[in-house]
């Protein structure tokens, strides 16, 4: 019998791991034409949706605060026929992953879980799209993973890949995450912020109907929407905070690469908008596209997404 050894070993592995994911109510499940699964990876269940072949270089496209994979699907489908193997994981905590306590979520549990999963699903070659909490949890995986799992390329979208200036004021929106008490009961209560994804856009109609309900399905229950909290606790209120470290590794990592990457940026975004120049500082070989999306631009401006990353698989 022959021996599978090396990333199809990994890749058989994962497929023996594999869970049946979770039913799709027929209005979701027509917006997502993918392979779905799950996985357990180390003491959680990820849900994971893929297109492409499965032996192809991986495109790994991950997701921020507090959206999910589904974030990524009008992307995955414009790039059509593109030979890679995309990979869109939903963070713990979101998604159809499992939903663990709020006090398990940090900076370094995403990246060790994502770490976890590349290896799971035998990922060798990776060309990276990360937006919100997904740059920097995608990009300390990799960094811890430098050794073992070849960056090919990077697309960068409204993300932050450092640490904050000195003297840095958080935004209103992580100010209010701060606030004992009130911010819980909105957060958890009133389902903030997915209810109001519409309001960080350029075009607030972008995110709505089916779309909106989408943001706050896997949410519907009141007790698995701690993440969205946790995670923009996560954000830095001061040079002390656990998520500067991890920033700073992040940060070297980035002006380190040298191989193909591009910038795809909303300029309407009212939480990240203002910082496309400091990551053009980091990445100042990037091909920079500037939009008038939103925060979620993914949602917005898809085919300049999809054609940056046509940009970067080329120039590998």
């Amino acid at each position: 019998m022959r021996r599978v050894t090396g990333a199809a070993a990994l890749l058989s592995n994962a497929r023996m791991d594999r869970l049946p994911a979770p039913p799709l109510p027929d209005w979701l499940d027509r917006l997502l034409p993918f392979r779905r699964y799950r996985v357990r990876v180390r003491e959680n269940v990820m849900h994971v949706m893929e297109s492409g072949p499965e032996d192809a270089p991986a495109l790994l496209l991950l997701h921020g605060n507090p959206t999910w994979g589904f974030l990524w699907r009008k992307v995955a489908l414009a790039l059509g026929r593109a030979p890679v193997r995309i990979v869109m994981p939903d963070l713990v905590g979101l998604g159809l992953s499992e939903k663990p306590p709020p006090s398990i979520h940090t900076l370094d549990f995403h990246a060790g879980q994502l770490e976890a999963l590349i290896g799971l699903l035998g990922l060798e070659r990776v060309v990276f799209a990360g937006q919100d909490w997904g740059g920097p949890i995608g990009l300390a995986a990799l960094e811890a993973l430098k050794s073992k799992v070849k960056l090919e390329g990077l697309v960068v979208l409204n993300t932050v890949l450092g640490p904050p200036k000195r003297g840095f004021r958080p935004t209103a929106f992580h100010r209010f995450a701060r606030m004992p008490l009130v911010s819980e009961a909105v957060f958890s209560w009133a389902q903030f912020p997915q209810s109001v994804l519409g309001f960080a856009q350029g075009n607030r109609r972008s995110i709505s109907g089916d779309v909106a309900r989408a943001y706050r399905w896997p949410l519907r229950d009141r007790h698995e929407r701690t993440a969205p909290l946790a995670l923009a606790r996560m954000v830095p209120n001061s040079l002390e905070h656990p998520s500067v470290g991890p920033l700073r590794r992040i940060e070297g990592f980035v002006q380190a690469f040298k191989g193909p990457a591009a910038i795809v940026w909303g300029e309407k975004d009212p939480v990240l908008g203002r910082l496309r120049r400091r990551i053009e500082n980091l990445l100042p070989h990037a091909r920079v596209t500037s939009t008038n999306a939103g925060h979620f631009l993914q949602e917005e401006v898809p085919n300049d997404i999809a054609d940056a990353i046509r940009y970067v698989l080329e120039a590998r």
